[in-house]
């Protein structure tokens, strides 16, 4: 394909979503920076122009239909076609309490975020990648998300990974056959706000296997979860 590829980073004004912004964009891709915050959205997209790379804002709230709605109707009148989308919106609500004493409204807060804003995202975008057969989906997890490795604390953040999960293996599943790849992935334990000073990677790391994802070719892998560009146990 001549034209650049369009690529969707949702959460994007900060830590690993904007250096996947950036990292995508050094591609030569053509990057949707989106945030709640269409003032935060616009500064962040304005540094990434600065460094000369093809970044623009768009906000969305991926926990709002119409706001979704309303992206998508922007990509098909600019771009007509969407061929990334890398699911990166996340929140830490009601960190180190016990499963038994959560709040539930924080709960949904937290699945409705990171479990069924992706969802949202891709019943409203995978038509679009299915119509040109291409396309790639990178869901941001977390080993927090691992079944094989679920411990206490953080009951939300790591019930909406897990469901995350979920999502990429039955939507691998119903994609099999099609050139849409849908892959989870963990980035570590990263240096941004959420992950804190004390964290072991920094943003570039914890970047790279989404932006891998996001460029994968024909015949790439799907429907897996991955870690430094290797499969990891769910």
């Amino acid at each position: 394909m001549d034209e650049a590829r369009i690529a969707i980073v949702t959460g994007a004004t900060r830590g690993i979503g904007f250096e996947i912004c950036r990292q995508l964009g050094r591609l030569g891709i053509h990057v949707l920076l989106t945030s709640r915050d269409k003032l935060k959205g616009r500064a962040a997209a304005q540094q990434l122009q600065a460094e000369g790379l093809p970044v623009q804002s768009h906000p969305l709230d991926v926990t709002d239909c119409p706001s979704a709605h309303g992206l998508h109707q922007f990509i098909e009148a600019e771009y007509g076609r969407l061929d990334v989308l890398v699911n990166n919106a996340g929140i830490l609500l009601g960190r180190g309490v016990s499963v038994l004493e959560a709040d539930l409204d924080l709960m949904r807060l937290n699945l409705e975020t990171m479990a069924l804003g992706p969802m949202r995202l891709c019943q409203t975008f995978v038509p679009m990648m299915l119509h040109y057969n291409y396309g790639r989906i990178v869901n941001m997890s977390s080993g927090w998300g691992q079944l094989s490795d679920t411990g206490t604390g953080q009951p939300g953040y790591r019930m909406a990974k897990t469901a995350l999960n979920s999502l990429t293996v039955m939507l691998a599943a119903e994609l099999e056959g099609t050139n849409v790849l849908v892959n989870s992935m963990c980035p570590g334990w990263v240096r941004t706000e959420m992950g804190g000073a004390d964290a072991d990677r920094s943003v570039e790391q914890g970047a790279d296997t989404a932006v891998w994802l996001a460029t994968l070719p024909e015949g790439g892998p799907s429907g897996g979860f991955f870690e430094d560009r290797q499969p990891i146990p769910w």
